[in-house]
């Protein structure tokens, strides 16, 4: 696609009239959505619902494009963006008894994926947070001496109730 104004290459695949509704659609892009192209495709192949297979289909488009058109390497890619339009709906009629009729909408969607490279200097920060998150929480809970569950007499509370029940 283009550059945006930060200087990040940003990759699109879009599905035009997919046969799914797109508020289904859009339950499963939520899972992947922020997530590294490996990562989205082990989340899509182990989602039960239908829609993962074309939402599959769309990622592997949008990763063969970002190889192919602009040299990127496929699992350096994270899914900056995904998103559910809705598309039109198809109506179709259903006989029904005594001469009456019931309206069915099949609805479809158009399924959009946009990959973005992932900054390594993003993944470079979330490491020294997590490190600093680690270190934080090692200090704390050996500074500050709070008594543990295990610690704590149940005895007491026990007698209480048995004295509540009689």
């Amino acid at each position: 696609m283009a550059a945006s104004g930060d200087d990040t290459m940003k990759v699109r695949a879009q599905a035009k009239w997919v046969r799914t509704s797109a508020r289904k659609a859009r339950l499963v892009l939520d899972h992947i959505r922020g997530r590294s192209v490996p990562e989205a495709r082990t989340i899509l192949a182990f989602t039960p619902r239908a829609a993962a297979t074309d939402i599959e289909k769309v990622l592997r488009s949008a990763v063969a494009n970002a190889e192919a058109n602009h040299g990127l390497d496929g699992d350096d890619l994270v899914v900056e963006a995904a998103y559910a339009d809705v598309g039109p709906t198809l109506k179709r009629w259903k006989p029904r008894a005594r001469g009456r009729v019931n309206r069915i909408r099949k609805r479809t969607c158009h399924v959009t994926v946009v990959l973005a490279p992932a900054a390594q200097e993003r993944l470079a920060g979330r490491s020294q947070r997590r490190s600093r998150r680690t270190t934080e929480q090692t200090s704390t809970t050996a500074s500050s001496p709070q008594p543990q569950a295990a610690d704590k007499p149940k005895a007491t509370t026990r007698r209480r109730k048995k004295e509540a029940v009689a």
